[in-house]
């Protein structure tokens, strides 16, 4: 393990990378609860959060104190279907820990703008502690894909997903086709993102290489939207050295 320069951590293995990631939420969680007697966390999805989160549930943590919000979840999907975000979050997360309280995001309510309505009224009543986020194919953050709207104050928008965040989607194995990824998600808005105390960024996986180093090395904007964590005062990049093989660091 390496700390190439502040908030940037380069692992050997995704193994590694994970456990790092995960020490530093836990450690993180535990200081909130020290000092305010309670925790808010805002959890991610995907393959690149997977090996993370089975670290981070091992640790102890006084998880009745913590409360979980979810990042983004398809529109229109099942809470049965592979793919589905809360299915990952409560099969790897929310069934593993006792949390105090958790807001998932049901993509597949009649009226998916009410439920961004409603969970972001409650995450604007608290500071979230940790964010755990990573880094698409694409740049994206969350859901919000280039050119990202960096400017809305909404806690939680209904974007439109672009062909290369879908096909990553299909690359992944969570869908068979094209054709059978959703083109609208629930995501959290790239500000609320940033209103997080701490923001860890776990990337693992060569795939991502290129839109890590554009994140890092690029210029700041709606067509990089993951560069804009370079921006927030305490945010944490854990990568591989698979991810991170196309930064221009000192050997």
């Amino acid at each position: 393990m390496r700390r190439i320069q502040t908030g940037i951590t380069i692992c050997d293995t995704s193994k590694e990378m994970a456990c790092a990631a995960a020490q530093a939420a836990a450690d993180r969680l535990r200081t909130a609860i020290a000092q305010n007697g309670a925790a808010y966390l805002i959890a991610a999805t995907g393959a690149s959060q997977l090996e993370m989160l089975g670290r981070l549930v091992a640790h102890d943590i006084d998880w009745p104190r913590v409360t979980m919000f979810h990042l983004d979840e398809y529109v229109g999907l099942s809470i049965t279907h592979k793919a589905s975000f809360r299915k990952y979050l409560t099969e790897n997360l929310t069934s593993r820990v006792p949390f105090k309280d958790v807001y998932f995001l049901d993509g597949d309510a009649p009226d998916p703008a009410e439920v961004c309505r409603r969970v972001g009224e409650a995450i604007r009543r608290v500071t979230i502690d940790v964010a755990l986020v990573g880094i698409g194919e694409n740049g994206h953050l969350a859901f919000n894909d280039p050119p990202a709207d960096f400017k809305t104050d909404a806690p939680y928008l209904i974007v439109d997903l672009d062909e290369a965040c879908r096909r990553q989607q299909v690359g992944e194995g969570w869908f068979g086709s094209l054709d059978e990824v959703p083109r609208q998600a629930l995501s959290m808005s790239v500000r609320e993102i940033m209103r997080a105390r701490t923001i860890i960024c776990t990337v693992p996986d060569a795939r991502k290489a290129a839109a890590v180093r554009k994140t890092i090395e690029g210029a700041i904007g709606p067509e990089r939207p993951a560069s804009i964590l370079r921006l927030h005062p305490d945010c944490h990049f854990f990568l591989d050295r698979a991810a991170a093989s196309q930064l221009q660091y000192p050997d």
